[in-house]
C-alpha cells in the first residue's frame, strides 16, 4: 500500500489520501470540522457524565484525530475517558508528524505523536484520559463484553470496505458496549442502517457537518 497523501481541507485541517483505496480520511470539506461534529457532539456529548468513566471504542484509528480531539474534550469536561483505538494499517510517525491538529488545536505535539508510537499498552496522556491503540484486523480483536459506552464507527466507506459494515460487525460490537451506549458513524447508506437494526441498536439520522446532509447515530437497545 502506498504512503497516504497529505491534502489540505476546506477548515485549514489536514487530511490523508489513500490512493489505492481512493479515498480521503476525512471530509474534505473539513478534516477537523467533520470529527467533532459526527463524533465528539453527536457520540461523546450525547453521553456525558462528568467526574465518571466513559470508555470510549474507536473502529478505524487513522489519522487520530478523533482521539486528539477526545483528549481536548475530556480535558474541557473534566471527563474520565477509557479509550481504545483500532486500526489494521496504522501510518508512521513520521506522518503523523507532518498533521497540523496540533497546531490548530493547540496542544502539545508530543501528546499527539504518542498516540501513533503506541506500543499496544495502555498510556495515560492527560489526568482525564486513558489511551490504548491495537494494530489488528477487527476479525482478530477480542473485545471486552458490556465494557464500552461510546464507539466511534470511522472505518473506510461501505463502498471500499464492506466487510467491515455488516450486521455480524455491529454484533460483534454491540456485545462490547453497555446497554444505552451510542454509536455514531458519518455513513447513513440502507446497508448501515439494516445492519445496525438487525443487531439491536436504534438508528436516529442527525444532520450531518458542512458536505453532508446527515449522519446516523444508533443507540444500543436496553
Amino acid at each position: 500500500m502506498q504512503v497516504p497523501q497529505i491534502v489540505k481541507t476546506d477548515d485549514g485541517s489536514f487530511t490523508l489520501y489513500n490512493s489505492t483505496l481512493k479515498e480521503h480520511y476525512h471530509s474534505t470539506f473539513g478534516a477537523i470540522q467533520e470529527s467533532e461534529h459526527v463524533f465528539i457532539r453527536s457520540g461523546l456529548e450525547s453521553i456525558a457524565n462528568p467526574g465518571k468513566l466513559l470508555s470510549v471504542l474507536e473502529i478505524g484509528f487513522g489519522t487520530g484525530l478523533n482521539a486528539l480531539l477526545s483528549l481536548i474534550w475530556a480535558e474541557q469536561n473534566k471527563q474520565y475517558i477509557n479509550y481504545l483505538g483500532v486500526e489494521a494499517f496504522p501510518i508512521t510517525p513520521v506522518l503523523a508528524g507532518q498533521l497540523n491538529y496540533p497546531d490548530i488545536l493547540e496542544i502539545d505535539s508530543k501528546v499527539f505523536l504518542k498516540m501513533h508510537t503506541s506500543s499496544g499498552v495502555t498510556e495515560k496522556l492527560s489526568e482525564y484520559f486513558q489511551f490504548v491503540v491495537h494494530s489488528n484486523l477487527f476479525a482478530d480483536e477480542n473485545f471486552p463484553s458490556d465494557r464500552f459506552d461510546v464507539v466511534f464507527f470511522d472505518a473506510f466507506s461501505p463502498d471500499i470496505q464492506p466487510e467491515l459494515w455488516t450486521e455480524e460487525v455491529f454484533r460483534k460490537i454491540a456485545v462490547s458496549m453497555k446497554r444505552g451506549g451510542v454509536l455514531t458513524t458519518y455513513s447513513t447508506k440502507g446497508i448501515v442502517k439494516r445492519a445496525l437494526k438487525a443487531a439491536g441498536f436504534k438508528i436516529e439520522k442527525l444532520p450531518g457537518p458542512p458536505g453532508k446532509r446527515e449522519i446516523l447515530r444508533a443507540v444500543l437497545s436496553e
